[in-house]
């Protein structure tokens, strides 16, 4: 049985710790006495507890995130009910700014906080030396790039099948956007490139094809980021997918024709353009060329086969809702396949928060602390979004109504989607839950009551989103009507209506 087991909640199965394989790798002669174990924020507490329990472990470690936070409280509230003398260690973003901590951080014996690869591993051999630091809360120390164990031999044969591989060409970032933690970083640091190379072709090797790069500036450094293309394009396959996370207004022409080279479905970059407006931008201290963005994304479109997930972020401080719109009406003009519309959530330490007084920040004191409101963003406006962001995913991003879209949205994208959604939401009562069929009867019914948009181009561009959606069965509206030349409903005979089942599939 181990001594120590290090362990998290992720938000997903295919998701994959790449935080602990860090420190299993780095746990020195203590890796023999460690078991990695990974649960899912779906588990019941209960259930979790008692896997953790079975292993006898005498020190136990959680890495706490925003997406886990709550669950692992319940976790650790459990956890020093049944087995006190277990000592409870926790790190990770969400316990690592002191005092700023939740509420049931009491609970743990120590709290290490920043990068865990080396004070873990020593405060570990501390414990089990019987050597008790008196200090509960363990500043994390940092260490040169070259001198950390590889995590990547710690990925299963079942992790490249059916999940996510992560990976770090680099760590840090140099810029200071405030709403992000990375911001407190001084810079962006390498891995030694040879090196990075290797374990990705011995991850290639062993069958991985989908590797998601968390580094926060993958185009930082023009020769690194060609050299890492290269790599994978001597490999490419139709089954490998790369994700980037890329500055959206560094592009040179070198880097370019690199991307070029690659096929449809390989390359997947998440931009964060977050706001185009000028003043928001300076105010929380982000530096981005807004035309040379726009120019670099309208390349990407035109000229790639990459993948665009573009973010953006309603409610930064002296952000207005129709500041919003008009960097959301931007966006779409650019004609990125996905627009992530975020809503600013309180990071613990990040230097954001320093505006909180100034704009009234009111934040949900419930994870995933999203904005509720603030001097310049209503309560209602701030819903409002949220329910905009979740129908957008719906709607716009899902890939489902790509010929019903552009009617909706028309010249005024923000607004009439905006507009769409409110009427969604009366009609549906929820923004989860809804059933695909549903979803398109509820679309025509706000295309062609609220929103008095024409009949027939309605029933034309969603009869054909069906089709191409694969969905058994037929909607009611697309069964029963047809459309006359004066764009009236006349009921389907019986003949027309086999005959749409029928281009449908259904019964």
């Amino acid at each position: 049985m181990p001594d120590i087991v290090i362990t998290t909640l992720n938000a997903r199965y295919i998701h994959s710790a790449f935080g602990l394989r860090y420190l299993y790798a780095n746990m020195g002669e203590l890796q023999v006495r460690t078991a990695l174990l990974e649960f899912g924020i779906q588990q019941r507490p209960l259930e979790i507890v008692e896997k953790l329990l079975a292993q006898q472990p005498r020190i136990i470690g959680f890495g706490v995130y925003i997406w886990n936070v709550a669950e692992v409280g319940a976790i650790a509230a459990i956890l020093k009910q049944v087995a006190p003398q277990i000592v409870l260690v926790v790190g990770g973003p969400e316990v690592s700014h002191p005092p700023d901590l939740p509420a049931w951080a009491e609970l743990a014996d120590y709290i290490v906080t920043g990068y865990g690869e080396v004070s873990f591993p020593d405060l570990c051999r501390q414990l089990l030396a019987g050597n008790e630091p008196p200090a509960k809360i363990i500043a994390g120390q940092t260490v040169a790039l070259q001198n950390l164990a590889s995590p990547y031999p710690y990925y299963s044969d079942t992790d490249i099948r059916q999940r996510i591989v992560y990976v770090e060409a680099s760590r840090g970032c140099p810029f200071k956007c405030e709403f992000c933690l990375s911001s407190l970083d001084l810079t962006a640091k390498p891995f030694a490139l040879e090196a990075f190379l290797t374990s990705m072709a011995e991850l290639h090797r062993r069958g991985a094809r989908n590797f998601k790069f968390i580094d926060r500036t993958f185009n930082l450094k023009t020769d690194t980021s060609v050299a890492i293309l290269e790599f994978f394009l001597e490999r490419l396959s139709s089954d490998l997918y790369l994700h980037f996370e890329v500055i959206p207004d560094n592009l040179p022409e070198r880097l370019q024709a690199t991307i070029a080279r690659f096929p449809p479905g390989v390359l997947q970059f998440e931009i964060g353009v977050q706001s185009f407006d000028p003043a928001v931008q300076q105010l929380i201290s982000r530096r981005q060329d807004n035309e040379k963005t726009k120019a670099n994304l309208a390349w990407l479109r035109q000229h790639s086969h990459a993948h665009i997930h573009a973010d953006l972020i309603a409610g930064l401080p002296g952000d207005t809702l129709a500041n919003f719109g008009n960097s959301f009406d931007a966006l779409v003009a650019l004609q990125p396949q996905e627009i992530q519309v975020g809503i600013l959530k309180r990071l613990r330490g990040a230097p954001i928060n320093r505006h909180t007084q100034a704009f009234d920040l009111r934040y949900d004191p419930n994870p995933p602390y999203a904005l509720l409101s603030s001097s310049t963003f209503s309560f209602a406006e701030m819903q409002g979004v949220g329910r905009f962001a979740r129908f957008w995913d719906l709607i716009g991003n899902s890939g489902r109504f790509a010929h019903t879209l552009p009617l909706i949205l028309g010249d005024r994208p923000f607004a009439r989607f905006m507009q769409f959604s409110e009427h969604l939401y009366a009609l549906s009562g929820s923004t989860w839950q809804i059933a695909l069929k549903r979803l398109f009867e509820l679309t025509y019914q706000v295309m062609i009551g609220p929103m008095q948009l024409d009949r027939t181009s309605a029933l034309a561009c969603l009869r054909e989103d069906f089709r191409l959606s694969g969905e058994k069965g037929v909607p009611n509206f697309l069964a029963t009507a047809t459309v006359s030349p004066t764009a009236k409903t006349v009921t389907a005979n019986k003949r027309q209506r086999q005959s749409i089942q029928a281009e449908y599939g259904g019964k």
